[in-house]
């Protein structure tokens, strides 16, 4: 087996598929990234079947993982054709499919929507899909699994530090100057704020949080989102739209009529900054150095009241050590692809709960 792997995400915020090519030999060289929004309607269809209690819901999941399957093999194909390689020179594909419902809890159980064997016939490569299930399986949380390779390509000896992923949801890594490796969800990233720049502003999201950069904070309405009792929960654990959906904030957007909607954008910013702070300071108090990666490593005011919210620590997005935020989670599922292969655990225990290390993911040959 060579070294080249591509690795393939789409996660909560349903913004579509980010594709990476990588050669992972020593330890990567990047040779093409690729991102392509998901088609209106299968967005809409995945939104759709996050929420419970949706008509034939079987038949319905089962075509949106074709159409995820689709949509990852044209990524495949533009990798293919931006590093100008056959499909035969690629080692295997991580696919992480589609993530519809996360209820880890008690082996419990986590779903990503994928049509594994239609990609592996559609474009060719061996692919590496089901990357969480085993992890919850085995007791754990099966999320995150990027510390382990936060860990591989951001630890520094001697240097405590933190990579941040805001993604739909928010999630941290944090790297101990020891070699310890920690890491949980904290919360909503950009789910909400997603969706009520699209509900008030009919725009997938609000650009660089300029409208929230609008608005002002609401304690009242800060103070009772914060008040949600995963966010004092003992890691390890993990979340997702299951918990952190529309229902959730107009829930306790009730108590608060006739709030203006952009105060309410700003606020909710304010809860993926609150949220972060709190969880760095309380578990990683030391940290030195926060990388920002995933979609909100573009909102600059997310970024700016990050900074403000910790003094004392560097923050700044990955591209700072090299990465493109954009690129850091493919990689991520790449290098899982490549354990996977090599049949090496990739799994970190002390940070989903699981009994013991694992081999994530489950094989289909091209």
């Amino acid at each position: 087996m060579n070294g080249l792997y591509a690795g393939l995400m789409s996660g909560t915020s349903l913004d579509g598929v980010d594709g990476v090519l990588v050669d992972l030999s020593a330890p990567f060289r990047l040779l093409a990234h690729v991102h392509r929004p998901f088609p209106a309607a299968l967005r809409d269809e995945l939104l759709s079947l996050n929420r419970p209690g949706g008509l034939d819901e079987l038949h319905r999941s089962a075509l949106a993982a074709n159409g995820v399957a689709t949509a990852y093999a044209g990524v495949v194909q533009a990798l293919l054709a931006e590093a100008k390689l056959d499909a035969s020179a690629v080692s295997a594909v991580g696919a992480h499919g589609q993530t519809v419902r996360h209820q880890p809890d008690g082996r419990g159980y986590t779903v990503q929507l994928l049509n594994a064997a239609q990609l592996a016939e559609d474009c060719g490569i061996d692919v590496v899909a089901d990357l969480r299930s085993r992890d919850v399986a085995a007791g754990g949380q099966g999320a995150p699994l990027v510390p382990a390779f936060h860990a591989a390509i951001f630890a520094r000896p001697g240097v405590d530090s933190a990579v941040l992923n805001l993604g739909g949801i928010a999630n941290l890594s944090l790297l101990s100057s020891d070699g310890a490796v920690r890491g949980f969800d904290t919360g909503p990233g950009n789910a909400l704020l997603d969706h009520w720049a699209l509900q008030h502003l009919g725009r997938a999201y609000d650009e660089a949080g300029a409208w929230a950069a609008q608005g002002r904070v609401h304690d009242g309405l800060l103070q009772a989102l914060c008040a949600e009792p995963y966010f004092s929960a003992q890691p390890p654990k993990s979340t997702g739209r299951d918990l952190f959906e529309p229902g959730w904030l107009n829930t306790r957007l009730a108590r608060f009529p006739g709030l203006a909607p952009v105060d309410v954008q700003a606020t909710l910013l304010e809860l993926t900054v609150r949220t972060v702070k709190d969880a760095l300071l309380t578990c990683a108090p030391g940290t030195a150095t926060l990388r920002v990666c995933g979609g909100g490593a573009r909102n600059t005011l997310m970024m700016q009241r990050l900074t403000q919210a910790l003094p004392g620590v560097d923050v700044r997005d990955t591209g700072a050590e090299g990465v493109a935020p954009e690129h850091v989670e493919a990689l991520a599922f790449a290098w899982l692809a490549k354990a996977f292969v090599e049949r090496r655990p990739a799994n970190l225990p002390a940070v989903t709960g699981a009994a013991g290390p694992r081999l994530l993911g489950a094989l289909y040959p091209a």
